[in-house]
C-alpha cells in the first residue's frame, strides 16, 4: 500500500521526519525516500530500496545530508519516490499513495501533449511522476490536483513539499488516509497517527476526501474543503493499520476487539482457547475470547528479531517461506486442546494452510480458523492490497472457477453470506486448507465494528460494491 510523512517546523525538522517517516513502515516493502527543502541548500533528496533492509538502517547515516525545517518521507510499495520537480508552479516535490489503473491512456495522453517522462521504474512508467506531471498542467496547485482527481482510475493520495509550504491532498473518495497533527512550532500530515505521539504531536484531524490543506508551521489552510462522499478502506482496520492508529477518530486495535467480540458471541463452536495470528489477528482474537467466553492463549507466536516481515522478497514462493518461518507453535499450549485461530483474512491461503498443518503436527486436537472478515471475492482496483496481477491469485476465485467453470459467474451469490453458493465455497476452502472448521466474519459486523455507515466505507473487495469517478450515487448528500 504505502505511507508518508511530512512535517514543517519553525526550527530544523530532520530528526521528525525520519522518525515519522520510519512509523509508516509497515505500510511497504519496496522503496523509501525523504527531500527536505532549504532556502540556502534547495531541495535534498535520497531514494533506497528497502526490499533487503530496514529504513532506519538505510537512510540514519545520510541525516547529516538534509537540511532544512521542512521535508516529506514515503514508504512505498510501488515506485521510487519523492519525485522533485521544476515547472512554472515553481520547484517542488511530491510523494503520493497511489494505484493508477488507466496509467498507458494517461501516459499517451501527456505525450501527446509533448510532455516527457524522465523517471522510470524497471523501465515502467513511474506513477508519481505522472501525478507530477497532471498537477503541472494546472493553473494552481489546486487547479492541478484537481486533475489528477479526475483523469486518475483507482486512489491518489499525496503530499507536496513547495519552498514555503506543504499541500496535503487525500484521495477523492478518502480511500487512504491523511491525518493531521501539531505541536509547538511544527506541524505534520501522516497516513499513520501512530507516529505522532512518540514525536510529541497531538492528532488534530483527518483530511477529509477531497480536501486539499496547505500546511505551514504555524497552522493549516483549506484550499478545498472536502467533498460529502467517502469511501475510505475497509482494510485499513483489518489489516494494514497499526494497532494505536486512528483513521477517521476510529482506533485500530479498538475495532478489532470489537470484531472479535461480535463474532464471539455468535459463534457457538466449543474450543478449549483462541489465539490470534500475530499481528493482525491478535486484537480480534482478544476480542472473541471475551464475547465467546474462553481463555486467549499464545499458542504460536511471532518471531520478531529476523522475521517481521511475511511479503518482502520479491520471489512469491520465498514470501510464503518467510511467512512460515517467522511464526513458532508453542506445543505445550496445543497439544490436545481444541483451539480456535483469528487472522484478519485469507487471501491466497498459503500461509494458513502451512500454520493449520503445522498445528496439528505440534498436537492440536482441533483447529478452527475465523476470519476478521467476508471472503475476499473481488481484487481490490484501488489500492495495492497485494502484488496479485489476477484476481485468480485469490483463493476464493479459484474455486469459484473450479465450481463455475469459469472465475467470474455468480460473484454476487458467493459474495452473499449464508448462501448455498456462500456455503459450499467457505466449505471447499476449509478442505482444502485442512481447517476442522472455518467462518468468515459477515459484512454487517464489519461495518458495525468500524462504525461508520457502509456506504462511508469501501467494501468493494468483499462485495463488489465501489464507487469512482463518474458512477457516484446522484443527489445533493453526496456531494460538496
Amino acid at each position: 500500500m504505502g505511507g508518508f510523512f511530512g512535517t514543517i517546523s519553525v526550527k530544523d525538522c530532520i530528526n521528525d521526519l525520519f522518525y515519522g517517516t520510519d512509523y509508516n513502515s509497515h505500510l511497504g516493502t519496496k522503496r523509501a525516500g525523504m527531500v527536505t527543502f532549504d532556502a540556502e541548500r534547495g531541495f535534498s533528496r535520497s531514494i533506497h530500496s528497502l526490499e533487503r533492509d530496514y529504513f532506519r538502517s538505510k537512510f540514519e547515516d545520510e541525516l547529516d545530508s538534509f537540511h532544512g525545517n521542512q521535508g516529506l518521507g514515503v514508504i512505498s510499495d510501488t515506485d521510487p519516490q519523492p519525485i522533485i520537480v521544476n515547472s512554472h508552479l515553481g520547484r517542488y516535490a511530491v510523494v503520493t499513495v497511489a494505484k493508477i489503473n488507466n496509467m498507458r491512456e494517461i501516459a499517451d495522453e501527456l505525450l501527446a501533449e509533448r510532455m516527457h517522462f524522465s523517471e522510470l521504474s524497471a523501465n515502467k512508467i513511474n506513477p508519481t511522476e505522472l501525478v507530477a506531471l497532471l498537477i503541472n498542467m494546472g493553473s494552481t496547485f489546486v487547479d492541478g490536483i484537481n486533475k489528477v482527481y479526475q483523469k486518475v482510475q483507482g486512489s491518489c493520495s499525496m503530499l507536496v513539499l513547495t519552498e514555503d509550504a506543504i499541500i496535503a491532498a487525500r484521495d477523492y473518495f478518502g480511500r487512504t488516509p491523511i491525518v493531521l497533527g501539531r505541536k509547538e512550532g511544527a506541524w505534520a500530515a501522516t497516513s499513520e497517527s501512530s507516529a505522532f505521539p512518540n514525536l510529541d504531536f497531538a492528532t488534530v484531524r483527518d483530511v477529509g476526501p477531497g480536501e486539499i490543506v496547505r500546511i505551514t508551521a504555524n497552522g493549516i489552510d483549506v484550499l478545498q474543503p472536502p467533498a460529502k462522499h467517502e469511501q475510505i478502506c475497509s482494510f485499513l482496520w483489518v489489516y494494514y493499520g497499526f494497532p494505536s492508529s486512528d483513521y477517521n477518530g476510529i482506533n485500530v486495535e479498538d475495532m478489532r476487539e470489537r470484531n472479535g467480540i461480535l463474532m464471539g458471541k455468535e459463534d457457538d463452536t466449543e474450543a478449549d482457547c483462541v489465539c490470534g495470528i500475530p499481528d493482525s489477528g491478535v486484537g480480534m482474537a482478544l476480542g472473541y475470547a471475551e464475547g465467546h467466553g474462553i481463555p486467549y492463549k499464545r499458542a504460536v507466536l511471532k518471531y520478531t528479531p529476523t522475521w517481521p516481515r511475511s511479503f518482502t522478497p520479491g520471489n512469491q514462493s520465498r514470501r510464503d517461506l518467510v511467512a512460515k518461518m517467522k511464526l513458532i507453535p508453542n506445543k505445550a499450549i496445543l497439544k490436545g486442546k481444541r483451539v480456535v485461530f483469528c487472522d484478519d483474512s485469507i487471501v491466497r491461503g498459503t500461509q494458513l494452510r502451512d500454520n493449520v498443518r503445522m498445528f496439528f503436527e505440534y498436537g492440536a486436537k482441533e483447529v478452527h480458523a475465523r476470519i476478521s472478515c467476508p471472503p475476499l471475492v473481488y481484487g481490490c482496483p484501488f489500492i495495492n492490497f497485494t502484488s496479485s496481477k489476477s484476481d485468480l491469485e485469490l483463493l476464493s476465485r479459484r474455486i469459484i472457477r473450479d465450481f463455475e467453470g469459469d472465475d467470474v459467474s455468480n460473484l454476487e451469490a458467493y459474495s452473499t453470506t449464508g448462501s448455498p453458493e456462500y456455503n459450499r465455497m467457505v466449505e471447499e476452502i476449509a478442505r482444502r486448507l485442512g481447517i476442522t472448521t472455518l467462518k468468515f466474519n459477515k459484512i454487517e459486523a464489519l461495518i458495525e465494528s468500524i462504525g461508520l455507515p457502509k456506504c462511508a466505507v469501501c467494501t468493494h473487495c468483499f462485495d463488489g460494491s465501489s464507487y469512482c469517478r463518474g458512477n457516484e450515487p446522484s443527489g445533493e448528500d453526496f456531494w460538496r
